[in-house]
């Protein structure tokens, strides 16, 4: 039987076929502590003492097909959460976590929070948790996003309520009688054209419903939202966005011509303009 070590080494190998060496590297490590139910400190303490992964060479051809590490262990850490993901969700991403960072920061006790495109439910989540007192809830048009979403929420955050919905109509009639304080969302952004920039592991394994636009509206979800989402907000109430960083002045001509204002542009780690909040006048 293989040791601890050697199994890692093992991984990183077959991981470098696809990534970098230290992308590949974190790869093999969250797969191993995750299929071999140890901790970091175990593997550096006690490298040499023997593991067995039952299902290695399944693994090893799932990286070779750029299937994405989340999947393959089945979670995303998000915040202080360990999400359930598969195929059909998108893999919350670190940037979005600067997105409920801010919103989190500006909210107050008691806010209503809308999280529009939810995804795995990272960002509703993560804010029912953040904000004191919230009434958080999450909308998304898929209703298998909606299935993980809801396996999320009853682990993490069971008062959020999760809601089928189209973020191009006008899905205020989900919520009569509500008025947000906050409407947040990471909704579909890439052009089309620039998903032959991008890696397999996203372009073949996560789902497109998520991700891409047409070259033609790349603000069509932008635009919607923000025309829906200013009947529904409070006065004065905020809306926030992740966003592309090649359509930073696109958006703000858009959102000024969609009736907000004291429009705010936030760089994430990486130093590009990731997210925008507007507030309803």
């Amino acid at each position: 039987m293989a040791t601890r070590r050697e199994i890692f080494l093992q991984l990183v190998a077959v991981a470098s076929e696809c990534y970098p060496e230290v992308e590949a590297r974190q790869i093999a490590e969250m797969i191993l502590l995750a299929k071999g139910n140890i901790t970091r400190n175990d593997l550096l303490i006690e490298p040499n003492n023997e593991l067995e992964i039952t299902d290695l060479e399944t693994i090893f051809d799932e990286l070779r097909s750029w299937r994405p590490v989340q999947y393959i262990v089945g979670k995303a850490e998000f915040t202080d959460m360990e999400l359930t993901v598969r195929e059909g969700v998108l893999i919350p991403r670190p940037e979005t976590e600067e997105l409920v960072d801010w919103v989190a920061r500006e909210a107050e006790v008691g806010a209503h929070i809308l999280d529009v495109c939810t995804g795995s439910g990272c960002i509703a989540l993560a804010l029912k948790r953040m904000v004191k007192g919230s009434a958080v809830w999450a909308m998304d048009i898929s209703r298998e996003a909606l299935a993980i979403a809801r396996e999320n929420g009853a682990e993490y955050a069971p008062d959020v309520e999760f809601v089928e919905g189209d973020a191009l109509s006008d899905f205020s009639a989900h919520f009569e009688g509500v008025k947000f304080d906050a409407i947040v969302s990471n909704p579909p952004y890439i052009p089309d054209s620039d998903s032959a920039l991008m890696r397999p592991n996203v372009t073949e394994h996560e789902p497109h419903i998520a991700l891409f636009v047409k070259d033609s509206d790349p603000l069509v979800f932008y635009r919607a939202i923000a025309r829906t989402g200013r009947k529904m907000l409070k006065a004065e109430g905020r809306l926030y966005f992740e966003i592309y960083e090649s359509l930073v002045e696109e958006m703000r001509a858009m959102l000024e011509a969609e009736g907000y204002a004291d429009i705010v542009v936030r760089e994430d780690f990486r130093g590009k303009p990731r997210m925008i909040c507007a507030t309803r006048q």
